[in-house]
Parts: C-alpha cells; structure tokens; sequence
C-alpha cells in the first residue's frame, strides 16, 4: 500500500458538474498556507477514532489491539484459567488517548466478549447492533438541538473488526454469515483470519477463497466497499486490498530479540513469528488500512452513509412539527431492522449522494 494515500473527499463522490473556469493570477496569493491553518488546527483538536472487535473467546482480540496501537489496550485473559464463560453478552469499551509526534488520537476500543460461546446463539447479534445504533441515537439527539455543542462528542463506531476463527477445513460458519449481513448494513466491517499462524500457507489461502466466495454468495460488503471508490486511483488500490481480505492475522504484545533487532512476535519452538513481516502473517496490511490509509475514510463512510441511513429512518418515524427554523421534535423510537428499505446498500449509496450534494447549497 502506498502510505502517502490521502483519504478521499466525501464530496468527490457527487455527480460532476461544470467546471468553474480558472482565474489567471498575476502573483503569489498565499492560498497554498490554508493547508498549513488546516494541520495546525487539527494538531490542537485531536483526532478520535472508535473500533469495535468482535469474535468468540481465545481468538486474540484484546492482543490484536495492544498490538496495533503498540499500546496496553486491554489486559489480555487467557482462556480456561478460571475465567468463567459470561452467560450474556457483555459489552466493554475503554477508552485512551495516544500521543505521536505531537499529534493526539482518542481511541476507544469495544469489546464484545462472549459472542458466540454460548450453547444457543440465537439472535446473539442484537446486543452488538443495539450498542451501534445506540451510539447513532445519542448522535442525533445532540445533532438535533437548538443551541448544539461546538464539537459533538462522537461515540459512533467508525470500524468493526470481525475475527473469524482459523478452522481452515470449512468456511463461515451459519452464524457469522446471519450476523455478518446485518452488521454490514450498519457499520464498517473488516474481517479478519484470527491465529492464523495455526493454518499452513496454502490452508490460509484456500480458506481465504472460500470466505471470499461466501461474502459473494451472500451479498455481503465488507469495507472498503466498491460502490464507494472515489476514484481510479482509489479503485486500483482498494481491489489489492480487497483480494487479500480476509487477513490473515497474528497479534503479539512482547518484544523478541531476532538477528540483533527487537521485534514484536510470538515465540515458538521451531522459531519466532514475526508479526509486523508479511512472510509471516498479514498484520501490516491490517494496520495500513486501519491507521495508515484509510481511518480518515472509514470515518467518513461512518458519517455520511451509516449514520446518514440511521438518521433518515428515526426522522422518516418521527414527528416533524414545524415550530420555528431548525426545530425537530424528535421522539424516541426504534432502531432500524436490517431488513428495512432504508439499509440496503442501494439506498446507502444513495443517502451518500444526497448528503454530499446538500453541502453545495451552501
């Protein structure tokens, strides 16, 4: 992946319109420091970014975070060490702030344990869908107000890693396909190969192949999105990456001292897998498309698609007395079923549009 990739405009993706003639300048202006007054007041904000991991206990969400952000996200529990199976499931975020060369990242990280562990899992989705539409609600209640806050602060999901378990003789199993279509309606989902060092070189790919058929043969879109390429350049790129999707992954947390250089990676008995080398496992193209290419985009996506559908809905439900400019009487209601007009990727792509298109009227 190219790392100087910038995120594409949200605006871009509108229908082309005339092309305002350009001025000739007769001097140096100065418009080239607007990018400059751009950087200096994000440096002062922050940057927030929400990710969720979802996927049975003992496939290595909670080290897949600490070792993306290089960072003690959550303290690792391993499994049968007295550690009782939570009869529900049990919803947990937290919530940091890392620092990086003078630029600030609120991360918030939820996990979703005991999803999946259970004898009967029907329905086990609906905790997960109800938090993320939650995190819409309480968006929109501070969206709708009169007098609204400067800065809304902003708790929606922007990326849920969806952990499939290595098996490698069989493919999505019935309950990540049923969850996998509701979740794709509702935010952006990258799923990924869990410990894949347990499979072989060609077991991983074969299984690849096979998810990848299931995700075509169910119609389930999974980030990025083709409907959503900007541009060829942004076609080009996201196809790589769509090839190699499901990654195969390995999480580790500790330091390993390998030909004089410390690197992060699990010790074994015939040697050490490296986690950040792509001969080893997949975690670099992870960690590029979460951080380094396109956590702008998935922010984006999140704001004016996801979002964008869960707003038409609750508005479409609700009341809308007119008592004056602005004003919406917003009563609680619902949240959207996936199988509701208003999630199909048709429609998606269509709120997109809208939203962009409005911005020009002002």
């Amino acid at each position: 992946m190219d790392p100087l990739r910038q995120p594409p405009s949200p605006c871009s993706s509108r229908p082309s319109s005339p092309r305002t003639p350009s001025c000739e300048m007769l001097g140096y202006v100065g418009i080239e420091a607007v990018l400059d007054q751009l950087k200096i007041k994000a440096m002062k904000m922050g940057f927030e970014f929400n990710i969720m991991v979802v996927g049975q206990s003992g496939l290595g969400k909670s080290t897949m975070v600490n070792t993306l952000f290089k960072s003690k996200m959550w303290k690792s529990t391993l499994p049968g060490l007295g550690v009782p199976t939570p009869k529900t499931l049990q919803l947990q975020s937290v919530t940091h702030v890392i620092e990086e060369k003078g630029v600030k990242l609120k991360l918030t990280v939820t996990d979703t344990p005991g999803f999946g562990d259970q004898i009967n899992n029907d329905k086990c989705w609906d905790p997960i869908l109800g938090y993320i539409n939650e995190q819409y609600e309480r968006y929109l209640q501070e969206e709708i107000l009169i007098t609204r806050q400067r800065h809304i602060p902003d708790t929606r999901v922007h990326c849920c890693v969806y952990f499939v378990p290595p098996t490698g003789h069989c493919s999505l199993r019935p309950l990540d396909i049923e969850f996998l279509q509701r979740l794709c309606q509702t935010v952006n989902v990258v799923p990924v190969i869990a410990r894949a060092d347990s499979l072989t070189i060609e077991e991983r790919e074969a299984f690849r192949r096979r998810i990848q058929h299931n995700l075509r043969t169910h119609c389930i879109e999974v980030y990025p999105q083709k409907c959503f390429d900007e541009d060829i350049n942004d076609r080009i790129l996201n196809s790589k990456i769509r090839e190699r999707i499901p990654f195969a992954v390995v999480g580790a947390d500790r330091e390993h001292l390998v030909n004089g250089r410390c690197v992060l990676g699990r010790k074994t008995k015939w040697g050490i897998i490296e986690v950040e080398n792509m001969a080893h496992c997949e975690f670099p193209l992870l960690r590029d498309l979460l951080i380094r290419t396109h956590l702008q985009d998935l922010k984006d996506i999140t704001h004016n698609v996801h979002y964008e559908n869960y707003r038409v809905f609750r508005l479409n439900k609700s009341h809308v007395l007119p008592r004056g400019p602005g004003w919406v009487n917003l009563a609680p209601g619902p949240a959207p079923s996936p199988a509701s007009p208003q999630a199909t990727p048709r429609t998606m792509k269509v709120c997109r549009w809208t939203q962009d298109n409005s911005d020009d009227e002002y």
